[in-house]
């Protein structure tokens, strides 16, 4: 019988090879298209029709791309030609909420901001924050090691997830963790797992940690700079003050007049640079007030509110930033990180890049962990490929985050869009190493081939 006989005789209706169904399966956020279409589609809804896949898959040699809700922006969910989509979009119960152990045990299938509608009743939450936390699968956080604007305080996915349940290339169950706040026996393999991108396994079920929920008033800080070089170096004063506050965003000019245009509002002719300050918990006036005095010491124009509505109104600018971008055309979103202590350089290189390669670079910053995500607006190639005098100048970018002391990707991965450019992160010695790690894992190569490595 053939592999997709078999597959069909094992999972019934759970198998699609509808030509619609799979010519969605060839493209992601991040706008890269194979223009390939994959085999099949496997909806998984039990560990069992993971395991039921993969064993076949390894019996045939055939390759298997783990997907989720298809919304992250370095093309690492992307499938082709020959390949199966193993979703597990479909897997999304909350199988177990402990109040005393802080903890939640789910599927990878659930959203992200379904996870934390439902933790509210228990006066919990889960603190990965992601932009795409309302369309987003926790599975997809844990693949990615996805961040947000929480970050600076609450940590990325990573600091959330105490145990995993990972489905190999061959099909056997690893159950991996624990469920206690601590445990150091043998390696890490839970960490491993987080950021892998889908190319060592599939995760099945994840056992996460939780925090109370904030019950102080949350204070609001939108400051206006006449640089973004000078709004940078503010930032770095607020952490080095020891000040951590929930989120800290900073925009550029050009992001400024991206919004502009797209709102018909006139927010550059307040400054050149946008930042905004949030604080929670039990400390979050006294870290407002001293955030205020750092920004206003530094040149900023700022306004401080403890009212939920003027906050909201304040964060209203910055989610505006990438609708703003995409009515001006196709977008390609870049991901750098550096020391927060950096930040003022890496502005300033982005803006030396611009300059060099005649093009605007609208940029927002997770200021508070010193992750940008600088954004290129072009028009396609002939094949819908992105031209390559932007991957030129992305590539200047990412040298200027690694000769900075940080990264090529702070919290969207490799996937296909980076690959070129990760031994010159890791060198060639720690390249092979990680080359024979996934060898371990995966002998046949089948987990999301061509992505990463």
């Amino acid at each position: 019988m053939t592999f997709l006989g078999e597959l069909r005789a094992d999972l019934g209706d759970a198998v699609s090879t509808d030509a619609a169904v799979l010519g969605s399966l060839t493209a992601d956020k991040s706008g890269h298209d194979s223009r390939s279409t994959p085999l099949a589609l496997v909806t998984a809804r039990s560990i069992d029709d993971v395991q039921a896949t993969l064993r076949l898959a390894t019996e045939h040699g055939v390759a298997v791309v783990p997907r989720g809700a298809g919304t992250g922006l370095a093309g690492g969910a992307i499938a082709s030609a020959g390949e199966v989509v193993l979703s597990t979009l479909a897997m999304n119960r909350i199988l177990e909420v402990s109040v005393a152990d802080e903890l939640a045990v789910v599927q990878p299938g659930i959203l992200n901001g379904d996870l934390n509608a439902a933790l509210a009743e228990y006066g919990l939450w889960f603190t990965p924050d992601p932009a795409s936390r309302a369309i987003s699968t926790v599975g997809g956080n844990i693949a990615t090691n996805a961040g947000g604007l929480l970050c600076a305080k609450y940590g990325v996915t990573r600091e959330s997830v105490l145990a995993l349940k990972v489905v190999l290339a061959d099909g056997r169950l690893l159950s991996l963790g624990h469920r206690s706040v601590k445990g150091v026996t043998g390696l890490d393999l839970t960490a491993l797992m987080i950021g892998s991108e889908g190319t060592l396994g599939v995760i099945v079920e994840a056992t996460v940690r939780l925090r109370p929920l904030p019950t102080a008033p949350v204070a609001t800080i939108g400051a206006w700079f006449g640089d973004v070089v000078t709004a940078a170096a503010a930032c770095a004063a607020i952490t080095a003050a020891g000040i951590r506050p929930a989120a800290l965003e900073l925009m550029d000019a050009a992001a400024l007049r991206a919004i502009d245009a797209h709102l018909g509002v006139h927010l550059s002719e307040r400054g050149n640079s946008f930042l905004i300050l949030q604080t929670d918990g039990a400390g979050s006036a006294a870290e407002a007030a001293d955030a205020l005095e750092i920004i206003s010491r530094g040149g900023g124009d700022a306004e401080l509110t403890v009212d939920p509505a003027d906050g909201e109104e304040l964060f209203a600018i910055r989610r505006a930033f990438h609708p703003a971008l995409e009515a001006q055309g196709t977008v390609l979103i870049e991901d750098v990180a550096v020391p927060r202590s950096a930040l003022p350089q890496i502005f300033a290189e982005i803006a030396a890049i611009g300059e060099r390669f005649g093009i605007s670079i609208p940029t927002v910053a997770h200021a508070g962990d010193g992750n940008l995500h600088p954004n290129f607006v072009y028009e396609p190639a002939a094949d819908g490929s992105v031209p390559e005098a932007i991957w030129a100048a992305a590539g200047e970018l990412f040298a200027a985050a690694i000769r900075l002391g940080g990264t090529l990707t702070g919290e969207h991965g490799i996937g296909l869009l980076k690959r070129a450019w990760l031994r010159d992160e890791l060198g060639d010695d720690q390249f092979e190493l990680q080359r024979q790690v996934k060898a371990v894992f995966d002998p046949q190569g089948l987990m999301n081939p061509g992505k990463v490595y």
